[in-house]
């Protein structure tokens, strides 16, 4: 570890070779603290967790009584088992039976059986059809995923690089499937070598979307990786029609054609339970004997049927066994008619079809506490949990309660509510029961929603952070949260009519909107709570919905603009969300009283909504290039930072292509869409596979600077042409030009945007603001008003803007070598000042608005008579290029910061330089003076400010800011308080030393005020987060003074927030 000039601590013994700080934690060595948020595998995993497949196997295994290890045991003798296993004939064994016979407890016995084989990974999951979590395709791959990398935690960089570029949108978006998938085959191709892959999938028949997709996977995977697979379910033709199709070697275990080995299994299964009735219900010999002929007789090789029937008997008084065993018919449809016909017998016979009704169509199993808010009559009850579970256990056990979730015995139950007893649970039909459910959902939802539920009161509390107060407001309402949308859309019923609807959803939005908006963040529902957003506004425009489609319209467009600020700061739906939606949005309109009123001075926003539906954010660098898929499936963009990212239409970035060794100018499909090219600065050409991200071909030999591509229609030639024009063919194949036609110059297609603000900062008394633009334009804003004043017209390539400290004139350098300055009351140009050779970087003018100091990358300082415009000193002992400037209060010195990471102090009398300051590490963007000439500040791209003791020409304080500000001045009433972009910092917090060596700051060093964050995303008050600036906001250049936050946008707008001094309200 290298010591910097000016520390005096060469000789130390101990040194750290290593600092690294995760998962929030910190690291402290001498005076620097490093603090990381580093989430890293650990947040990744988390979000990716969908269920963990162990618990639902604990579940089951409890639900149905135990797994009795010789009930399953015939199967490790089972000659097809054995050739599974073995992987002599066959490496995909499908399982299959009726439903009762077994299948997920016989699977449970495997997994326990297959967890013991050496050198084995081991993953599984349970398909749930009423679960809509745990029943599609891709969350078969996320629990299998999990349980992989949960053995082998290195599978986890299969995930983690497209994780960082897209979040949990990775795993729940409209491409997750896919997504998944690709991930899916990488980690089973790259397990260790000394392992093989077993994977167990039950409830094949449960899984209700993207079934024929999974199936294909698990044939591909069977067949091409080290991996093998058991699966079940019961006997679809179709599940049979597609593992065919595949024309590989299957093997396949079907139930019924195991009768003996059934009905031992059943045989074993009853003697257990018998026995646990017996000692339970404390019976007599006669009685147990009895039982056990019954269910012996009766089961007809069905699980189902015996836990069933054992569940009933165990409500039954001992001595009315006998009589009981009579009435419980074989087979299951029989026993639950049986189970209807107890309900129907019951006092709580509405209650318990309500209950059912209620389970029947709801998308997930619900809570007990989300069941006492769906189920009116449960109210009173609703902190009753004993009552609760009492009613529901009188529900003729179709369900089943499991940690306070509420579970239908089988999906075989379900099946047959729906199919036979629907009419009767649910008189008015189906789509009348989500009617219902919708209703009473908005109807909590509006009762219950407020504004910051959990108390926060931090308006920029990160979600990563939240953790849900005990008890839970949102815990019993949260299923109506998720799912309102979709029991409103399953309602569809012209019968229904369509004013209640009308009436409901106005309201809604109309007093809750934000609320719920609040309340999916902290459920981190988001992604889900905007597509059911954009169903909702698809469906509002048929006749159906008429009165509210505007306001749906205009609230589904502010929760797609806004959901990626709403989703990690959940109360930045008051804030940010409001302040930056257009001036008419009625969303806005609706909820203005809701805006913060410590918000003074909004920043200028849109009318309306502006065409741009999306803005996609990730490459670190300017994007030069992008380009669809002829399929309208992806989005291609290359950028300055040397990579290709591949998108989906949803805005998450699937793929990132890196190889390129320069700037990426230039990219395209091919007309299949599955390949993409892209140019470079290094002169070469890269062909991408989209599916693999690989590159399969590198083209050297460009001629120029490649502006575009394009493929030949069968994606076998790629033709280039240059900035000069140049044309190229290249054939793909052979790899080699094969035609060149000359160009004729330079016609640079690429455009500057122009209007890019350059430089911001505000006079001394904060009254008014100045801004400069690479368009050429200085303009004056109004801090009170936020209004703009006067528009000066100078030279294009502006970089630099100063306002006298009498509010007279204001100066602007240029690239154009020259320096202007205006009359801001008369509006007219004073002086053009002429001298530098390079582009002028920094002005100031001094404290008694006499002299204009100016920096350049001619390497020289030059000294301005205002009045004359005169050059009356040269400063040009510079060794390097100035990137700033400033002069003290009583005009003796100058200070300059330089591109070569100096600071350098300079005599304005001789033009002599007088001191060379050491200790940066990185180009010096602002230096300035305090009032009395004692003490100088830099601010530096190393993302620390230096405080210099002037005489002694030493650094006395470092603070680490972990971000660059182009704005530093002393206060000029407080010389304690520096003030920075990123608000005011009180030096008298961080004592300086007399000796050599400098005191550093934490990172989380205290500022005053308000301020622009590091990375430009937030503005802060006294260093926390406040107000979260959308992407179009995010300054290209920003200034604070005070109460006031201005902010140069990279659309070329300048902003002025300001707010009042104390008040945070929430």
């Amino acid at each position: 570890m290298s010591s910097k000039p000016g520390d005096n601590h060469n000789n130390a013994t101990n040194k750290v070779e290593n600092l690294d700080a995760r998962d929030h934690s910190q690291v402290h060595i001498g005076n620097r603290i490093a603090i990381s948020n580093y989430n890293g595998p650990n947040r990744c995993l988390t979000d990716l967790r969908l269920t963990d497949p162990r618990d639902d196997k604990s579940r089951i295994e409890d639900t149905k009584g135990g797994l009795l290890e010789a009930s399953y045991r015939w199967i490790r003798d089972h000659e097809t088992f054995r050739q599974w296993r073995s992987g002599e004939e066959g490496t995909l064994l499908w399982i299959k039976g009726d439903p009762g016979k077994g299948k997920t407890m016989l699977l449970c016995g495997i997994i326990d059986e297959l967890k013991t084989e050496p050198g084995a990974c081991l993953a599984y999951f349970f398909c749930q059809a009423a679960d809509d979590r745990l029943n599609n395709a891709t969350a078969v791959l996320r629990g299998l995923v999990w349980l992989l990398i949960s053995q082998e935690p290195s599978l986890i960089s299969h995930i983690q690089k497209k994780y960082d570029h897209s979040g949990r949108a990775l795993f729940e978006d409209g491409n997750s499937w896919y997504a998944m998938s690709d991930i899916f085959k990488d980690i089973l191709q790259s397990m260790p070598l000394q392992k093989y892959t077993l994977l167990v999938v039950d409830g094949l028949d449960e899984c209700r979307t993207r079934l024929q997709e999974l199936l294909r996977l698990i044939i591909q995977t069977s067949s091409s990786c080290r991996a093998k697979w058991i699966i079940s379910s019961r006997n679809w033709i179709m599940i049979e029609e597609v593992l065919l199709e595949a024309n590989k070697q299957q093997l396949q275990l079907c139930l019924e054609l195991n009768q003996d080995s059934i009905s031992d299994a059943v045989r074993i299964y009853i003697e257990n339970q018998v026995e646990k009735l017996a000692h339970r219900k404390n019976y007599d010999d006669k009685i147990r004997k009895a039982v056990h002929h019954h269910l012996v007789s009766n089961a007809q090789d069905t699980f189902l049927w015996v836990s069933l029937v054992c569940q009933e008997l165990t409500k039954v008084r001992e001595r009315h066994t006998i009589k009981k065993l009579e009435s419980f018919p074989p087979g299951l449809d029989p026993i639950y008619e049986r189970m209807m016909n107890q309900i129907r017998d019951s006092d709580d016979l509405d209650l318990c079809k309500e209950i059912l009704a209620v389970a029947s169509v709801a998308y997930r199993p619900v809570t007990v506490k989300e069941l006492a808010f769906l189920v009116g009559p449960l109210e009173e009850y609703r902190d009753d949990v004993n009552t609760l579970n009492e009613i529901i256990g009188s529900c003729g056990s179709f369900l089943t309660l499991r940690e306070g979730v509420m579970y239908f015995v089988h999906q075989s139950a379900k099946d047959f509510l729906l199919s036979r007893t629907s009419n009767e649970i649910m008189p008015s039909g189906i789509p009348n029961q989500h009617r219902a459910i919708f209703s009473i959902s908005l109807e909590i939802l509006s009762r219950n929603l407020c504004r910051d539920i959990y108390n926060l009161r931090d308006p920029g509390f990160p979600i990563d952070q939240v953790c849900p107060p005990d008890p839970d407001p949102l815990g019993p309402i949260q299923y109506s949260c998720l799912y309102w949308i979709e029991h409103l859309l399953d309602s569809v019923n012209p019968q229904n009519g369509t004013s209640t609807y009308n009436e409901m959803l106005l309201a809604f939005f109309q007093q809750k909107y934000l609320c719920w908006l609040e309340a999916l963040s902290l459920l981190q529902s988001v992604p889900q709570g905007t597509l059911a957003m954009q169903k909702l506004e698809a469906y509002s425009k048929t006749e159906e919905i008429q009165q509210p489609v505007d306001l749906i319209r205009d609230a589904c467009r502010f929760v797609v603009s806004h959901s990626g600020t709403i989703k990690i700061a959940p109360l930045q739906v008051y804030i940010s969300a409001l302040v930056f939606s257009p001036s008419r949005s009625l969303i806005r309109e609706i909820f203005k009283e809701d805006a913060l009123i410590w918000v003074v001075l909004n920043p200028a926003v849109e009318e309306n909504w502006n065409p741009c539906l999306q803005t996609i954010e990730g490459h670190t660098w300017a994007v030069r290039s992008v380009a669809f898929s002829p399929d309208g499936l992806r989005l291609a963009s290359g950028a300055d930072d040397s990579t290709v990212k591949i998108w989906d239409t949803t805005g998450r970035c699937v793929a990132k292509l890196t190889g390129h060794t320069g700037p990426v100018r230039a990219v395209t499909f091919s007309a299949d869409s599955q390949k993409v090219a892209s140019a470079s600065l290094d002169q070469t050409v890269k062909i991408w596979n989209i599916a693999t991200s690989h590159c399969n071909v590198t083209i050297e030999g460009i001629i120029g600077t490649v502006w575009f591509l394009i493929f030949s229609p069968d994606g076998q030639r790629v033709t280039s042409m240059s900035k000069d024009m140049t044309i190229q063919v290249w054939d793909l194949v052979e790899g080699y030009c094969v035609e060149t036609q000359e160009g004729h110059g330079d016609q640079d297609p690429a455009t500057t945007i122009a209007g890019i603000s350059a430089d911001v900062t505000f006079s001394t008394d904060g009254r008014r603001l100045a801004s400069c633009s690479s368009d050429g334009t200085v303009k004056i804003w109004d801090t009170s008003t936020g209004q703009l004043s006067a528009t000066f017209r100078g030279s294009y390539g502006l970089r630099s803007v100063t306002i006298s400290a009498n509010n007279q004139w204001v100066a602007a350098g240029s690239d154009n070598d020259h320096i202007q300055i205006w009359d801001i009351e008369t509006s007219r140009q004073v002086q053009i000042l002429r001298g530098h050779k390079h582009s002028v970087r920094s002005v100031v003018f001094s404290a008694d608005n006499r002299l204009l100091v100016s920096g350049s990358l001619d390497k020289t300082i030059k000294i301005w008579d205002v009045a004359s415009g005169d050059c009356i000193r040269s400063l040009e002992k510079h060794d390097h290029k100035v990137a700033s400037v400033n002069i003290s209060p009583d005009n003796q010195m100058i200070i300059s910061g330089s591109f070569h990471n100096t600071v350098e102090i300079w005599d304005v009398a001789t033009g002599d330089w007088s001191a060379i300051l050491l200790g940066h590490i990185a180009a010096v963007q602002a230096v300035a003076f305090s009032t009395d000439s004692q003490r100088a500040a830099s601010s530096s791209n190393d993302q620390t400010i230096r405080i210099w003791n002037v005489a002694m020409r030493s650094c006395i304080s470092e603070v680490f800011t972990g971000g660059v500000t182009a704005q530093l001045s002393f206060h000029p009433e407080h010389d304690s308080q520096l003030c920075t972009k990123f608000g005011v910092l009180d030096l008298n917090l961080f004592p300086t030393t007399k000796g050599k060596r400098p005191r550093t700051l934490p990172r989380f060093s205290k500022y005053i005020g308000y301020g622009i964050q590091a990375d430009g995303k937030w503005i802060m008050k006294d260093g926390a987060n406040v107000v979260r600036l959308p992407w179009e906001y995010q300054p290209k250049a920003s200034a604070a003074m005070g109460t006031i936050v201005a902010i140069g946008c990279r659309t070329g707008r300048v902003q002025l927030m300001r707010f009042l001094p104390n008040r945070l309200d929430i």
